[in-house]
């Protein structure tokens, strides 16, 4: 197979001998997904394919529990389908699940420990799409024909991979704040940036406030919704106590970390409210919501993309999971980590399934609908408080360390 460098060459050989618009349009191609493909393997564009092949998943399984009973008739032969019952539905959506993962999990295996570019994995991870399509497509459709009991198991199995996945998107979304308020306190961006921190900062902690007002408004419009008020009122003090934690003398983080994080846990907050039963009288706003067909779709299709995005992101973000960093980086080393990014799609498998299910297994969920139920709620609830408790870990645990050195470093008086 050619190097993207010698198909370079001979894409300037052929110019030569073209007119000036033909050569034109072969500049444009060159960097085109399709010349990527041709020219050999590219981990950037891989990435992106992946994504789409995640994308596609979600999609499977939204159709399979939406409208598998009048588009999949075929389907319904199975043997273990008996007539479609334990094939389509919440059944379904766990049997795509259980495709996806299995896909996903296998390029792990094969992936993990690459370091280097042109070696075979590297190879493997990036190119071989026909390969890959084929066995993608065979290990979504393998599903179909395991037994309900072996589904079942997998659904349980689900909630802890699901777990995963939101444990490691926090910890990825909080290593970003971190690092984004460290660069912007930094000597180099200090003053440079103090007006945008400044900025940013406030019209964060605006927000938050704003958004809690809405909360109340909206989902605790009398003293009877005391669990909505319960939520609420948490964020609202775990808002004050993440502010308190960065502003302390020892610490010193500033403003920008804890009001980024505020709009983080307002927003959780916000979708978990959001997540409880249309039925519920403190729930208004999901009631009319349910009524609103346009909206509801709107909001499935803003749900599924997020999603997607936010494993995609998550996926080649292994550099906040690394307990040794190389400073020194070789020219030829892979750009991100093989085995993190498709750990992170295979938890996200089992985590799309969960938002399709509601996190219930034995729960039968309305159409376009995502992540309804009490479950669901509690499930956005808990990582709520737990984002909270990680950040403040981060910035306490470094004095703790250095008190723990300094205790040990010094010598016992006898």
């Amino acid at each position: 197979m050619a190097t993207v460098e010698e198909y370079r060459i001979k894409v300037q050989e052929e110019e030569k001998s073209m007119s000036s618009s033909n050569k034109s349009i072969i500049r444009l191609m060159e960097y085109s997904w399709f010349s990527q493909f041709y020219a050999g393997p590219n981990p950037w564009m891989a990435r992106y394919v992946y994504g789409l092949i995640f994308l596609a998943a979600n999609l499977l399984a939204w159709a399979v529990r939406d409208y598998g009973q009048s588009a999949l008739t075929e389907v319904k032969r199975l043997k273990e389908c008996h007539g479609g019952s334990n094939c389509l539905g919440t059944e379904g959506v766990l049997r795509v699940s259980l495709g996806c993962f299995t896909f996903y999990i296998t390029m792990f295996l094969s992936t993990v420990g690459t370091k280097r570019l042109h070696e075979n994995r590297d190879a493997w991870h990036s190119g071989w799409w026909s390969a890959k399509i084929a066995m993608c497509i065979g290990l979504m459709i393998l599903p179909f024909f395991l037994p309900t009991t072996l589904i079942h198991l997998y659904g349980e199995i689900a909630h802890f991979g699901a777990g995963i996945f939101l444990l490691i998107q926090l910890i990825s979304i909080i290593s970003f704040i971190m690092w984004l308020n460290k660069c912007c306190r930094s000597e180099n961006y200090a003053e440079r940036c103090q007006f945008h921190v400044r900025s940013l900062s406030m019209a964060s902690y605006v927000t938050c406030i704003v958004g809690i007002i809405l909360l109340y408004i909206w989902y605790a419009p009398q003293l009877s919704c005391i669990l909505n008020i319960l939520f609420i009122t948490v964020t609202l003090l775990l808002l004050h106590l993440m502010t308190f934690v960065s502003l302390n003398p020892r610490i010193n983080a500033g403003l920008l970390a804890p009001g980024l994080m505020g709009l983080y846990i307002v927003f959780i907050c916000w979708c978990a409210i959001r997540s409880e039963p249309p039925t519920e009288k403190c729930n208004k706003k999901a009631e009319a919501a349910a009524k609103a067909d346009w909206l509801t779709i709107i909001g499935f299709v803003i749900a599924v993309l997020a999603m997607v995005i936010a494993t995609f992101s998550t996926g080649i973000d292994s550099e906040s999971f690394q307990f040794t960093k190389d400073e020194k980086q070789r020219e030829d080393d892979v750009p991100y980590g093989y085995g993190f990014f498709h750990f992170v799609f295979a938890m996200g498998a089992m985590y799309f399934a969960m938002l399709l299910i509601g996190w219930n297994t034995h729960h039968t969920m309305k159409k376009w609908t995502i992540d309804v139920g009490w479950t669901s709620t509690w499930v956005r609830i808990v990582n709520e408080w737990l984002a909270a408790c990680v950040y403040i870990w981060m910035l306490v645990a470094p004095l703790i360390w250095k008190k723990r050195q300094a205790v040990e470093s010094t010598p016992e008086i006898m």
